[in-house]
């Protein structure tokens, strides 16, 4: 039975590998998965999902005008397809996780989706909120703080190295710009009460 699956962490967690092994695995049995990921973060180049570890697939793209049921439906056309692997799902918008969730049900297509839960002010991001309300299972990636509790937070780093509180919701980075802490160190981190 196919399903929406959100797995979910902070930077750095190894959301990609996990996502690029797993289609790996698809692969290696013979199936065809599909790799996705967003447009916005070029990171590792265009249309490529990329590991901080050195493995990486080419990918399609999609942004905030992309109709998910859309792309899915017609990557389906082009041939047999046995699984959707999307990465950076906090870029989707709520439409378009509606729109995976109607892949999901009418084309019975399952879709794992990877991503940050909450930004570096502690919100969720959109495309989190939403599947975090409408997947069918959820699974927690797990990293670390630097006082070895799990991490669930992301602070930004600014030029000057302070941790921002306030700025907008997206800026694209890496460990140059982002670091995975526990709720209490990035308290301390962003001054936050």
């Amino acid at each position: 039975m196919a399903k929406l699956y959100f797995h979910f962490s902070t930077m750095n967690a190894g959301k990609s590998t996990i996502l690029l092994q797993a289609a790996h695995n698809y692969r290696e049995r013979g199936m065809a998965p599909y790799l996705v990921t967003a447009r916005l973060d070029d990171r590792a180049g265009p249309g490529r999902i990329a590991s901080r570890i050195g493995i990486g697939a080419e990918a399609d793209t999609f942004d905030a005008t992309t109709d998910m049921f859309a792309l899915l439906s017609a990557r389906l056309k082009a041939g047999p397809c046995a699984c959707v692997f999307l990465d950076e799902a906090q870029f989707l918008s709520h439409e378009q996780v509606w729109q995976l969730a109607r892949a999901v049900d009418d084309m019975t297509l399952p879709v794992m989706c990877y991503g940050l839960r909450v930004d570096f002010r502690g919100e969720l991001f959109p495309g989190s909120a939403a599947l975090l309300a409408l997947a069918d299972e959820m699974r927690e990636v797990r990293t670390i703080c630097h006082c070895g509790k799990k991490a669930t937070m992301v602070a930004r780093k600014g030029a000057d190295g302070r941790f921002a509180r306030d700025g907008d919701q997206i800026l694209i980075g890496g460990n140059e710009s982002y670091v995975s802490l526990c709720r209490r160190h990035w308290r301390a981190a962003v001054g936050a009460p």
